[in-house]
């Protein structure tokens, strides 16, 4: 019996995540009959049901949704491989490094030369990306070797940590909280994260009539929809009394600002910068790259000292 077909995964993942044969087809930009014929025809070879079909609704079985995990993985690996593939066909040989602007520790440029000084180092280039999309660069090939803030999705990556520093709460200066010499987490019950989330991880949102704090003052919805990851918007999104913000003690150095207050957050989990990769990575230029960044931060030139 052959084994599966990529495209037999590509059609399946579309219907589990779309539960609709409908949106599924459209979604892969085909016909709707021939999907379906193509799912029964994955079922028969599998044995099993994957999917339990109503006039109405469509439901992963059990085993379906063992298929749908294991099938995000394989397409997942199949992509990198391409990805990666490409890449080091290139004339010229590169890395390609992940990070978010502001989440380097203020220590790229000191990474950077540490790494040029590495045998095996080559031309860097670097993907720029939101919060959190670094690992899954590293997952599907897009990235070597990226910089990330702890907590992160460390699934197929290995990890080196490189500053732990404590987490500042950014608020507006004119905030009844701004007074403070120090926070805990409670103190900033019912208040917002630039995302939308509340503050307290697992704390219901409160009504938006008693989220509107000093924004009401304005004239403002306390909403920050659509979410904003640019750091100038988000200031002004706390500066006007909309949101909080909990950033690393070396992003709130780099950016002072006579409108925000920054306090430390006593019971707020440390933020942990690290340097990571993937797992199965024996790249020569990412073991470098890897050996830098730690030399840099560990350097007695770094501007900040780890705080554990």
């Amino acid at each position: 019996m052959s084994g599966l077909e990529v495209r037999q995964l590509r059609y399946f993942v579309a219907v589990a995540e779309e539960l609709h044969f409908g949106r599924a087809a459209a979604r892969l930009g085909m016909a709707q009959p021939p999907l379906s014929r193509a799912i029964r025809e994955l079922e028969r070879h599998l044995g099993v049901r994957l999917l339990e079909r109503t006039t109405r609704n469509v439901s992963l079985t059990p085993a379906g949704e063992v298929l749908l995990r294991d099938a995000r993985t394989a397409l997942e690996a199949v992509e990198a491989a391409d990805r990666r593939a490409r890449h080091a066909g290139r004339p010229e040989a590169r890395l390609r490094l992940a990070l978010k602007a502001d989440n380097d520790g203020g220590m790229l440029p000191e990474i950077l030369a540490a790494y040029q000084r590495e045998p095996a180092s080559l031309p860097v280039e670097l993907i720029w990306g939101g919060r959190g999309e670094q690992p899954q660069a590293l997952r599907d090939g897009r990235a070597d070797v990226a910089l990330v803030l702890s907590p992160f999705d460390d699934r197929g990556l290995d990890a080196e940590p490189l500053r732990t520093e404590p987490r500042i709460a950014v608020l507006a200066a004119d905030d009844p909280l701004a007074a403070r010499s120090s926070l805990k987490l409670a103190d900033l019950e019912g208040r917002l994260l630039p995302d939308g989330t509340p503050v307290v991880p697992g704390s219901p949102v409160p009504p938006l009539a008693d989220r509107q704090f000093q924004a009401a003052r304005r004239g403002l919805i306390a909403e920050p929809r659509p979410p904003v990851a640019d750091l100038s918007q988000v200031f002004r999104l706390v500066e006007l009394g909309c949101v909080v913000c909990l950033l690393p003690a070396w992003v709130t150095r780099a950016y002072p600002r006579a409108e925000l207050a920054h306090i430390p957050v006593e019971d707020a989990e440390p933020a942990v910068l690290s340097v990571a990769w993937p797992r199965d990575a024996r790249s020569p230029a990412t073991a470098a790259f890897v050996r830098a960044a730690v030399r840099a931060f560990e350097s007695p030139e770094t501007p900040a000292q780890h705080v554990s």
